[in-house]
Order: C-alpha cells, then sequence, then structure tokens
C-alpha cells in the first residue's frame, strides 16, 4: 500500500497525472464550446437543418428545412454533380483542358487565379472546387460543359429537378450572390446523397484534405474532414446574405447520414452544430435497410497535379484534345422520391412521372472554346408540375436568366457579396404585364425575380422576417411580365407612405443581407 502510494506521490506520476488532467479540462471545454455554439446556432433566425438517413430515407430531424435561402457555394456541388457525369459518360476525362474565359478569370475570390487564356485540368477544376471553392474553375467548368454560364445554370435548375430538387434554382456554377439563386436544406441533402449514390467512383475527391496546384499547397475548408471520425465531406459555403453553410456526409459503423446546416452565424457556430447534429442523429440511424450511399475509396491526404498551362500553349494542347463537352438530351426525371418520408433517391438515376424535360438538338453557340466542336443542345421550355398538388403550374426552369434587381455597389464596397457580377448587369427585360395583378401605388421595393410566383413569395416572406419594423406594414406582392415569351415574377414590396419610408425600408434589409432598390411606381 505504501509502495503504490509512494510511487504514484512520485514527480514523474504528478507530471502524467497533471498531463492527464489538462487534456481531460480541455476536452470538456471543447464539449462545452460546441455545445453553447450548437445552442446559439439553433437560435439564430437564417439557421435551416436536416438530417436524413442515407439509407433509409427518413428525416431524423429538420429545422425550416423547406425554407428557400442562398445555397453560396453549395452551388458548386451541382457544378460537381454535372461534372462527374460528363465523365462518366465519356464526354470529358479528367485530363481535359479546362479553357478560362475573361469572363471564368474575373469571377470574385476564392479563386485559383488562372489568367484569362489559360487552362487547368478536369482533375484540377475538381479539386479547386472540393478544397478551394474555386469560384473562376466553377466558372469554367461551366462554361465548358454549357457553352456558357448562363445556359449551365438552366442544365443545372433541369437536372436538380430532375433529382427532386424541386425548389432549387440556379443562376450560376459558383454560387456568387443572385437572388434568384435559391435552394433548401431538404433539397441539399437530396444532393449530397445523390453524389455518393451516383458517382461513387469519384465522390473520394470530397475527402481531399490537400492538393498541390503548380507552386501552391491548396487546403481544404472543409474542417470536419479529418477531424470527425468517419465524416467524409462534402461542402462548405458563404456569403454574408447566404450565411454559412455546410454539408456533411458521415458514414461509420454500418450506418451513414448526411446533414445540412444553411445561414450558419460563424464557421466555428455552423461547425459546432454540424457536430452536434452528427453525433446525436448518428446513433438513431439505421444499420439496415439496403445501402443507399454507396462507397468509395478516400483520396489521398495529399494530391499532386501538374502546374497549370499557360495561355500560350493552350493552342498546342487544344489540338492533341478531341473530346467534346457537348451535353445530351434530358430525357427523363425524377418524380417524387419521399423525403422526408421514404427513397431520398430513385433505384435509376432517373424516374419519368410528373415532371418532364425536353431538349432540342440545335447548332453550337459561338465560343472561344476549342472544346465544343459538336452542337450542342438548347433547352427548350422545361416544365415542371410540382409533386404536391398545386393550384397553378410552375414555371419552366429554362427562363433565361433575367437581371434581378440590380444595385450598384455602395462607394468602397468591395465584397464578393454583391447582387451580382458582371455577367448579370445585362439590359432590362422588356416589362410588358402577363397578366394584370393589382399592384399598390406609389414607392416600392424590390428584392429580385423568379421564375414561380410561388418562390417570388417565399422571398418575400423570408425578406419580411428580417426587414423588422420597416416592413410591419409593407404588403408583400408579386409582378408577372413577360420577357420573350417567358414570364418572371418580380418580387416587391409595396404600401409605403413615400419616398422616405420606402428608403429606409431598403435600408434595413441591407442591413439584414437581403439586397434590394426602391423606386416610385
Amino acid at each position: 500500500m505504501s509502495r503504490s502510494i509512494s510511487s504514484v506521490s512520485s514527480p514523474r506520476s504528478a507530471g502524467f497525472l497533471a498531463k492527464v488532467l489538462t487534456i481531460l479540462s480541455m476536452a470538456i471545454a471543447i464539449v462545452a464550446v460546441d455545445s453553447v455554439n450548437a445552442e446559439a446556432e439553433a437560435a439564430n433566425p437564417k439557421y435551416a437543418g436536416i438530417v436524413v438517413d442515407a439509407r433509409t430515407g427518413n428525416v431524423l430531424y429538420s429545422e425550416n428545412a423547406d425554407r428557400l435561402q442562398y445555397p453560396a457555394s453549395l452551388t458548386k456541388m451541382m457544378t460537381l454533380y454535372m461534372t462527374f457525369e460528363a465523365l462518366e459518360q465519356g464526354r470529358i476525362r479528367l485530363d481535359t483542358p479546362v479553357p478560362f474565359s475573361a469572363h471564368a478569370a474575373a469571377q470574385a475570390p476564392t479563386k485559383l487565379g488562372v489568367r484569362a487564356g489559360g487552362t487547368i485540368t478536369v482533375e484540377q477544376g475538381i479539386l479547386g472546387l472540393v478544397t478551394l471553392s474555386a469560384n473562376d474553375a466553377a466558372t469554367a467548368l461551366g462554361e465548358m460543359l454549357g457553352g456558357s454560364e448562363d445556359r449551365f445554370a438552366q442544365m443545372m435548375t433541369a437536372k436538380a429537378h430532375a433529382l427532386g430538387m424541386t425548389r432549387t434554382t440556379y443562376r450560376n456554377a459558383n454560387g456568387l450572390p443572385n437572388t434568384a439563386q435559391m435552394t433548401t436544406a431538404r433539397d441539399q441533402a437530396r444532393l449530397g446523397i445523390a453524389l455518393r449514390q451516383h458517382f461513387p467512383q469519384y465522390y473520394g475527391y470530397f475527402n481531399t484534405r490537400a492538393f498541390k496546384f503548380g507552386n501552391r499547397v491548396i487546403r481544404s475548408h472543409n474542417r470536419l474532414v479529418g477531424s470527425v471520425r468517419g465524416v467524409d465531406g462534402i461542402k462548405t459555403g458563404y456569403t454574408r446574405a447566404a450565411g454559412f453553410n455546410l454539408v456533411s456526409s458521415l458514414q461509420a459503423d454500418g450506418k451513414s447520414i448526411v446533414g445540412v446546416v444553411l445561414g450558419g452565424a460563424s464557421t466555428p457556430a455552423r461547425d459546432s452544430q454540424m457536430r452536434n447534429l452528427l453525433a446525436t442523429y448518428m446513433p438513431k440511424a439505421s444499420s439496415s435497410g439496403g445501402a443507399l450511399v454507396a462507397q468509395s475509396k478516400p483520396m489521398p491526404e495529399m494530391i499532386e497535379t501538374p502546374a497549370p498551362v499557360s495561355p500560350a500553349k493552350v493552342a498546342q494542347v487544344a489540338e492533341k484534345k478531341t473530346i467534346t463537352a457537348n451535353q445530351p438530351p434530358l430525357t427523363a426525371a425524377a418524380a417524387d422520391l419521399g423525403l422526408p418520408h421514404k427513397g431520398p433517391l430513385p433505384d435509376s438515376r432517373y424516374q419519368t412521372a410528373s415532371t418532364e424535360v425536353a431538349y432540342a438538338e440545335t447548332a453550337a453557340p459561338k465560343t472561344d472554346n476549342p472544346l465544343l466542336t459538336q452542337p450542342m443542345p438548347s433547352p427548350t421550355r422545361v416544365k415542371t408540375v410540382p409533386i404536391k398538388q398545386q393550384q397553378q403550374e410552375q414555371a419552366s426552369v429554362a427562363v433565361p436568366t433575367p437581371a434581378p434587381a440590380y444595385i450598384p455597389p455602395e462607394q468602397g464596397d468591395t465584397s464578393v457579396d454583391e447582387l451580382t457580377t458582371a455577367s448579370t448587369k445585362v439590359a432590362p427585360a422588356k416589362e410588358v404585364a402577363a397578366k394584370e395583378v393589382p399592384q399598390p401605388s406609389g414607392w416600392v421595393v424590390q428584392i429580385g425575380v423568379s421564375s414561380s410566383r410561388e418562390m417570388a413569395m417565399d422571398l418575400l416572406a423570408n425578406a419580411k422576417a428580417k426587414g423588422g419594423k420597416a416592413l410591419s406594414s409593407a404588403k408583400p406582392f408579386a409582378v408577372a411580365y413577360a420577357n420573350d415569351g417567358d414570364q418572371i415574377y418580380r418580387a416587391r414590396f409595396g404600401g409605403f407612405d413615400g419616398q422616405r419610408d420606402a428608403v429606409n425600408a431598403c435600408k434595413a434589409l441591407k442591413k439584414a443581407g437581403v439586397k434590394c432598390w426602391a423606386a416610385a411606381q
């Protein structure tokens, strides 16, 4: 007894015990911080979240899961889905050069920084998206696959609806702010599961920790990969308007779940909330019910890629590459796939039902891209019938991209969180009323445009919740306009006493992260 006491009391043993106590204290502190952050995040008015059992399709947790929100860089998940599909179909290869137009090179950070006229490989583009969330690489991939970014966004939207993501609309390939680009937590869960289920051979890219790009070593923004057991991806996202977004996939002990957090207040709060959700609901997931989520091999911790090709060598490289990136017709789309009840994905890639998508072949658009040498399909009207019986039909997802209420940036404001990029600063559409809609007279505040009245009203409801007292008496309404045969809806507030009230309301919205402008009607 005395020997054991003396051994424990020795300086060496005392030092060991001190280290153990220090480690335990740090662990308790981390858990406490995570708990506080998670509680604060759940109280955040922008917050939305969902956790889905990837084996059964059952929703284990949801909060505001169907509220329209901005995807930010989660948009790149769909850009990658389209890229993986082109790879699987043999239309491109991992070593296919991706040319950078002036538009792609001019995208706001974060970015790879490739000059206009330069190229990277498809694999470098994939790695740039999953680690750095490179906006320029996303745009370059979109232009290569779609002929233009606008057209690629139409293809992305059609694909989203084909996967059952019926409340998602894309307007660009990278997620930079656009008020018409919206999604929901539920839709992002569908996409997260779809990426693994449909492309297990490429899904491993999402758990890349770092890759070497020329002389740079680029490390992943996703802090949960490598720090939480079983997390194998997939994507982060942030803009001021969107908040901090994250989609995570976790597989361990024969179970698999996908979690989504949208509108986080900060990176630590978002990550803490995701850790809390994964820890809470993983034990409740099923270990049976079939492998809805396919297994994929993890990527090496560091992936080395060749240096990007300089503009001077692009012509030589293009001569050797004859693979074209034309998008084949989309012949079928998904029906109601059942979230939040059963079956988050169809057994096959698509199921034909109440959603019909049709493409017509046309000549290739004018482009400097040497890979686009074959005719590209041009989306015709894509008629989407909502799964749940609704009284009005959704507008076509193939609506040409209208400029969403462009607001000139305030002097000195060079944030990447502007409403539009240069590509969206187009001349306003000819305003021809599609049908008479009662409109408040006087001053109005417009917050954006949408392809359907329902989505426009959702935008307004979300904005009014953020506007506070300045919008307490405002009347939300959606105005339909015909634009070259297509119909769009302008989301506006009316009922203001005068210019001052309208301007003050717009200022309140801007402070809450909602872009807008005030005008006399």
